[in-house]
């Protein structure tokens, strides 16, 4: 009448919090959303959405799906979708993303980088004329990158 059932029930994501007055020095890796509203010190790495509150100070180098930062952040912050700075947000560092948004007020002190998702690369043609010029196009573009680069160090 009953059937074994066997699978694994998931748990909910549970949304992990730095509290405003608390400090803490390390590494955060999560599945989970991550919001951080005191000091912190070390690597945050979420699968989701890290948001770095008013009242944060972060020195930290952030990988995460999206970013909201309305705090300050020295270091650098990577994310394949979207980094919000809100009026009240500062990054001193470098941002690699697929989307930035700048609020007026905020503070974006640093170099950016746009990151090309792999929706938006171009369809390749089997076209002779095309392929010529699909080929100078990405010759010009490893340039670049190589220029880029080298500037970078």
């Amino acid at each position: 009448m009953f059937k074994d059932s066997k699978k694994k029930l998931s748990a909910p994501v549970t949304d992990t919090l730095l509290a405003n007055g608390t400090s803490f020095e390390g590494t955060i890796e999560a599945e989970a959303n991550i919001r951080i509203d005191g000091h912190f010190q070390g690597d945050i790495c979420s699968t989701h959405t890290v948001v770095i509150g008013e009242s944060a100070v972060v020195r930290s180098d952030i990988i995460a799906r999206d970013v909201t930062l309305a705090g300050k952040v020295f270091g650098s912050i990577t994310t394949e979708g979207r980094l919000t700075i809100t009026p009240t947000g500062e990054l001193y560092g470098k941002v690699a993303a697929a989307a930035l948004v700048i609020s007026e007020g905020g503070v974006l002190d640093g170099t950016s980088q746009m990151i090309r998702t792999k929706d938006a690369e171009p369809s390749v043609s089997t076209d002779a004329s095309d392929l010529e010029t699909q080929s100078g196009t990405r010759k010009d573009r490893e340039n670049r990158q190589a220029t880029l680069q080298s500037e970078t160090g």
